[in-house]
């Protein structure tokens, strides 16, 4: 509390910057997550290829993950943004594909049968129907990233993570280390409960 009180420019402006890289990491992951997801819905053949691919990526360490990037994209926020998108994807990719497979086929054949082309079916019956489960996977890597986020600090990308390096660099400095991990805490939260509010107001009765 003594640092939050003292310093609130400071953590106001980190707490900024944690957000831009959480927000934009999140947005172009769903970008890309939403028509590969249906692309591989409607490829089943390749759908375990690519889930492989993206669970292999998931389980390398994100420092490391970081690390490899530098060469392609430069020591910046850059290289933690993509790797914040890929880290995104096999969580994103698996519940889109799981909301789109459980959509009853009959819904799909009575568009079908109603005229709708392709694009009308998956912006008007496709999309509707998955998004509860669409929320959920978005509700779940609002969290990773968040959480991820905080290393970006250690490579020029700011945000939240700065507070627990300096704390760690600076002996004695629990202050700063207290200060970010509560509030990195405090964001992560809010944004689970924002997503979990939105999976309820759209999900559909029973």
């Amino acid at each position: 509390m003594p640092y939050f009180l003292r310093y609130p420019d400071i953590i106001f402006k980190l707490t900024l910057q944690h957000l831009y890289l959480v927000l934009i990491a999140l947005s172009i992951a769903l970008i890309i997550a939403l028509p590969l997801a249906w692309f591989l819905n409607r490829h089943k053949r390749l759908s375990n290829i690519v889930m492989g691919f993206f669970g292999i990526v998931y389980t390398i360490p994100s420092i490391a993950l970081m690390i490899i990037l530098i060469p392609f994209l430069g020591l910046n926020e850059k290289s933690v943004i993509v790797a914040l998108v890929l880290y995104s994807q096999v969580i994103l990719l698996r519940n889109i594909l799981t909301g789109l497979d459980g959509i009853p086929k009959t819904t799909i054949e009575a568009a079908n049968g109603m005229g709708l082309s392709t694009w009308q079916i998956a912006w008007k019956i496709q999309l509707p129907l998955a998004l509860p489960v669409i929320l959920a996977g978005v509700r779940i890597s609002a969290v990773v990233v968040v959480a991820i986020a905080t290393i970006g600090a250690k490579f020029g990308a700011g945000g939240l993570g700065t507070l627990l390096f300096d704390g760690i660099a600076q002996a004695g400095r629990t202050d700063k280390i207290w200060t970010g991990a509560i509030i990195v805490g405090l964001v992560a939260f809010s944004l689970s409960r924002l997503a979990l509010y939105l999976e309820k107001r759209f999900s559909y009765p029973v």
